[in-house]
């Protein structure tokens, strides 16, 4: 493999690797907001009817919610269950962060080193030529 096929195989995993954080970044977020809501003991709220219009609704009960445990399943929990399933999702989450972070970093000093070894091998190659050409000028 040439430092160019390298370069580029590590830029590829560092775009991925990049991506992936950014995208547990978003969905910590949001079960992070979905937690502080919970706290809202107010029975008041605008529900979405599109993406810009929203329309007054009321809870009949601020005690029970419905989560969204995944792939479409629903589960009726009080709101103290459901934050601690929400804190179990932000530390699982924090916790693959963690995981993928040391990986990113690693990947990161490897596409450096590449760059710098093709660096070197360009300077080399162009001092070479320089000489050649001084050398064929005399």
């Amino acid at each position: 493999m040439n430092e160019n096929t390298a370069a580029n195989v590590s830029g590829i995993s560092l775009k991925f690797l990049t991506s992936s954080i950014g995208q547990l970044k978003v969905v910590q977020m949001k079960y992070i907001e979905a937690k502080d809501s919970l706290t809202a003991q107010t029975t008041l709220l605008m529900h979405p009817m599109f993406c810009s219009m929203y329309v007054p609704g009321t809870l009949n009960d601020v005690e029970n919610v419905l989560v969204d445990v995944g792939t479409g399943y629903y589960v009726e929990k009080n709101v103290d269950g459901t934050k601690e399933f929400f804190k179990r999702k932000i530390e699982f989450l924090t916790k693959q962060i963690e995981k993928v972070q040391p990986a990113l970093q690693e990947k990161h000093g490897m596409k450096q080193a590449v760059i710098e070894v093709m660096n070197i091998k360009i300077q080399k190659l162009q001092s070479q030529q320089a000489s050649q050409l001084g050398t064929t000028e005399a």
